[in-house]
């Protein structure tokens, strides 16, 4: 059955993100740190238009986490380009040919058009709710899995509603001491359940079931 999960890599002190995040630094000062276990993979080089790379334990984890994506959902933030209307020439960070190679829907309060880019990635904008997107996501997914592709908070509110299904999450060995946090201090009545854990020299990968 197609799910609904996501994937983030995270610092050991619970931040996806550091601080002051920007223009020139989206993921805050030292944020990059938190992905360099997956720059010199195969898996990730293909996603991203670049040949080579390692095949390992690391690359086979990102091989499973998105062979199986038909369509992603992320946050205005994700997406990037400021808050409040749109600047129509803001098409995200990731030029012309985004890793996606899918349907993208970003939740927004602000409509715009769709935005298709080069190597299968449509952004489509949904402005009423996380629930809406995720049922447009379903559809173009087909039979595959849907990604939250980020950022924390739109998986918070999608594992508060009882809607994720599993979720993955890639420890680096980096301490941040502030930035954006994956989880925030609120309780949730969430119980998890451990599947899998993989571990290697620069990263441990631990994927958790959301128990109904």
């Amino acid at each position: 059955m197609a799910q609904l999960r996501f994937d983030i890599s995270v610092s050991l002190d619970g931040f996806i993100a550091g601080p002051d995040p920007n223009t020139e630094q989206p993921l805050g000062a030292g944020g990059e740190r938190l992905h360099e276990w997956a720059y010199e993979l195969e898996a990730f080089r293909r996603m991203h238009g670049m040949a080579g790379g390692a095949v390992n334990r690391d690359s086979e984890v990102v091989e499973e986490s998105t062979g199986n994506t038909g369509a992603f959902i992320m946050g205005r933030r994700m997406f990037g380009g400021g808050e409040g209307s749109w600047d129509e020439s803001w098409r995200g960070w990731w030029g012309q040919d985004p890793p996606f190679h899918a349907p993208v829907f970003v939740l927004t309060h602000h409509p715009r058009e769709p935005l298709v880019m080069a190597g299968g990635t449509k952004f489509t904008f949904v402005t009423d709710g996380i629930e809406s997107a995720l049922a447009e996501a379903r559809s173009a997914a087909g039979d595959k899995d849907v990604a939250v592709a980020g950022g924390a908070d739109v998986a918070q509110q999608y594992l508060a509603a009882g809607l994720l299904d599993e979720f993955q999450i890639h420890v680096s060995p980096v301490l941040l001491g502030a930035g954006t946090r994956l989880f925030g201090d609120d309780a949730t009545d969430v119980q998890l359940e451990i599947e899998r854990v993989v571990e290697s020299s620069t990263v441990t990968h631990i994927r958790y079931r959301v128990v109904r």
